[in-house]
This record gives C-alpha cells, structure tokens and sequence, in this order.
C-alpha cells in the first residue's frame, strides 16, 4: 500500500494569497530520487503543466510578494511605509533556521581556499572547479547533517527507506552551484538553489520564523542573497563561463531571481491584504535610469537586490552599460515605475527560465518537486515560443490533456505567474542566426535622458506618461 501523500492543494497565508505548502511530518511520506525528465524541446509543454511548475510558481511569488514594502498607520495617524534591504535585521538577526544556512554558505565558501584556482593557460573556466566541486560532494552530506534539524533531514520516517528527504535536497543543493563538467553557471543552477529552498519550506524547516512575510524575507535577504554571493565569488575565481546565456540579448548573464526581488523591494508600497501592484514605486525610490550610472550603482548595491546584480555586472564587464546590458538598458527608460519593472520581470522569468529547454533541461524531478501532472493546469498552449524548442524528433509533441477547467498556472494576475504567449526575449530584433551577423545595438544620443536602444524595446516597457512616484 502507498503511503499518504501530502496536500495537493495550494494553501495560503496572510491576506489569502497562495503559499507554498508544508507538509504533515507526522504523515509518512514516500521520497524519490531526483532524476531527469526533461529531454527534448515538447518535454518543456508538459513541465509547464506539472505540479514541480505549480510549486516553483507559488514559491517565487510568495517571496516576491513579501519583498514589496509595506504601509500601515501608525500611532500617530499617519501612514508608515516599512522597506526591506540587504543587510538589515532579516540577514543580521534572522531565525535560527536561517542563520544556519548562512553558516552552511560560508563553509561551503571556505572550501575556494582548498581549491585554488589553476595559474596554467586556459581559454574557458578555470579546472580547478572542478576540485571545489568534488570538496563539496564529498561533504555534502556531512553539511546537511550538521546544519539541518533532524526533523527535516528524517522527515515522515517510517520504517526502512531507499531514498530520504537528504537525497532529494542534496540533488538541489548542488544542482545550485554550477556544472564541474561545463566548468560553467546561469539561471537554471540558480533555479535548483531556490528548490533547495523550496524543498526545506515544504519539510518545515522555516517553522520557527515568523509567518505571513517575515520568514520569507529572512529567506530571500538572509539566504538568497548570500547564495549570490558565494555565486558571484566562485564565478570570479573559477572564470566560470554563462550557462544558457544568451549573451548581450539575455538579462544576465548568470543570475536572474535578483532582478525580481530586487524590483519588488522598490515597488509601492502595499498593506499585507494587497496584491503585488503592476505600476508605481517606493517614494523617493531610485529611478531605473539610475541603472547606468556605475557610482549610483555601487551606493545602491549594498542596500537592493537588483543593483547588487547589476553592480557585479559592472565588475566583470567593461564599456558602455547601453551596450554590455542592451536588455537591462532599454528597461532602465520605464516610466512607470519598479512596480511595472517587477511584473515585467515575473513575464521574462517564466519565458525566460522556465520555458526554455537549455535552461531547464537539468532540474531533476523527485517527490518535493514533482513531475506529476496538476490536475489544475491548462494544457500548455502551442505557441511560437513553443514551438522554438529543440527538438530530436519531426514528431509534434503529444497534445495535453486538460482535466478540468484548468488556472494556467498558480500565478494569476499581480500574483501569479502567466504561461509563456509569445517569445520571451524583450527585444525587436534578435540575432538571425549563424548567417547574419549580430546587429550591434545603437549608441543613445546624448542628452536624452530617457532614450532607449532602438534594438532592445521590450514589449512590457511600454510607459505612459504616468510618473513614478
């Protein structure tokens, strides 16, 4: 007989907004080894109707949601906006779940000093990833028994077992950190790093936070943004090569969560009973033309996810910003607002990341993130971002069935994510392949302070005369 499976249905929190599900510990639970499943382009349709897609959905969105700024009224009659930044008390005094991961991050750091990198000739990244890899492999588990409760590591024991809760989580954790054999790192080890998160929140290891935005803070500023941090060293170090890049066309060449928590942390304010808003931002935010002036960007870094990102852009990168980042450049013009930057983001990161075979080809798929059809799903529409997949056969994928009137996704609206429509890269005019040469994107003409490169207008930038204040 089949052990009990947990919740399928979305619970929600404060305000009644989707949150990724916790698990029953005293329910026994049947873990599977994560493996492969995606294999060939029309394998992409069938992911974005799965229960692994519905749960990286609501677990983004979730911590997407708790970033945004908060207004309440104070004792005093008037309103108070509270804001949330790198380092403030949600990455320097956070619960002990989470300042166990940090101590967990900083070891995982510590093992760069065991591996120096090779001084040989070398074209591409660095070989001696390839021995921090193989340090944190072999101590994987060592880590995870020693800063991970037990009642996460043994979770719904029962008996005798072949896979454990450790297994599944250890195939996130070091699906975070790179490929050894590409000697490479992008979005899509980014993606496992946030299961890894994901899979603890549904085995309860953030129970000793504070629920309904406070927890989820501390995971985004106290983990996350460490996580990039250690990223950001080793891809340094290691001159580890873009995994899936899409070079000057992408957003970035290696991280893209950032730039959605980043956005949201300046978008306007809200009560915890709104939805995300879609326009405006934080009063006396930065504007997003300040994106391009490298010394407002180092001041900002240390406070904002999103400049941090672009600030290690700057450090590995040299020229013209319109030039390195055309994508990051032509959304610096929105008038609208972070809150329009941050719905944009949620778009290009489902197009982008989630749709895409290079990128998500690699995540393994277990019992925390399941490859199990959602029966809330919409089949997957055939579109041409669809259609665009590689594939190893001239056979149409296998039409998906629908089973029920379907929610397309667990993202709806400001707080849910939208299945890909259309192509995913925010520009009018993409490189036409191997034949044509790469179009080089226009220089702004001085003095307008708002102009956009003429090669990179995305589609969601479109801004009314609205300011954004």
């Amino acid at each position: 007989m089949e052990a009990p499976q947990p919740p399928k249905q979305p619970q929600t929190g404060a305000g009644n907004f989707p949150v990724l599900e916790t698990w029953d510990p005293l329910t026994q639970h049947k873990f599977v080894k994560p493996v492969k499943q995606i294999n060939d382009g029309p394998d992409v349709a069938k992911f974005l109707s799965s229960k692994a897609y519905r749960d990286i959905g609501i677990f983004v969105m979730q911590l997407n949601r708790a970033m945004c700024p908060r207004k309440s009224i104070g004792d005093d009659g008037k309103d108070r906006i509270q804001t949330f930044q790198i380092r403030s008390e949600y990455e320097t005094k956070p619960a002990t779940s989470v300042r166990r991961l940090q101590e967990m991050l900083a070891r995982i750091e510590s093992y760069i000093d065991e591996a120096p990198p090779d001084q040989g000739p070398r074209r591409f990244g660095n070989i001696s990833f390839r021995k921090w890899y193989q340090l944190l492999e072999q101590r994987v588990t060592d880590l995870l028994k020693e800063f991970l409760p037990d009642s996460v590591l043994n979770f719904g024991s029962g008996g005798e077992r072949d896979v454990t809760a450790t297994d599944e989580l250890t195939a996130y954790l070091l699906g975070g950190f790179g490929s050894p054999q590409r000697l490479d790192y992008g979005t899509g080890h980014e993606l496992s790093f946030l299961a890894f998160l994901g899979g603890l929140w549904k085995l309860g290891a953030f129970k000793d936070g504070k629920p309904g935005g406070d927890i989820e803070r501390s995971i985004v500023l106290g983990v996350f943004e460490p996580y990039l941090r250690v990223v950001r060293r080793l891809i340094l170090t290691y001159t580890l090569e873009p995994a899936g890049s899409h070079g000057v066309w992408g957003l970035d060449d290696h991280s893209f969560q950032p730039y959605i928590y980043g956005s949201a942390q300046l978008s306007r304010a809200i009560t915890d009973s709104e939805p995300m808003p879609i326009e405006g931002s934080l009063f006396r935010a930065p504007k997003p033309a300040q994106v391009v002036k490298a010394e407002y960007v180092e001041q900002e870094r240390t406070r904002n996810m999103y400049f941090s990102a672009i600030g290690f852009i700057n450090d590995v990168k040299k020229g013209p910003f319109w030039e390195h980042s055309p994508i990051l450049f032509d959304i610096s013009g929105i008038k609208d607002g972070w809150g329009k930057i941050n719905k944009g983001m949620i778009k290009m990161f489902n197009a982008e990341v989630l749709s895409k075979f290079p990128v998500v080809q690699h995540f393994p798929f277990g019992s925390l993130f399941s490859w199990e059809q959602d029966p809330d799903a919409a089949a997957a529409q055939t579109t041409v971002h669809m259609a665009s997949q590689p594939s190893s056969t001239s056979m149409p994928p296998p039409p998906l069935a629908a089973a029920g009137p379907g929610t397309a996704a667990p993202w709806a609206q400001a707080t849910t994510m939208p299945h890909p429509s259309g192509p995913g890269i925010p520009y009018s005019r993409a490189p036409l392949g191997p034949g044509h040469p790469v179009p080089r994107p226009s220089q702004p003409r001085s003095g307008a302070a708002d102009s956009q490169s003429p090669v990179t207008r995305a589609p969601w930038a479109r801004s009314s005369d609205r300011p954004s204040g």
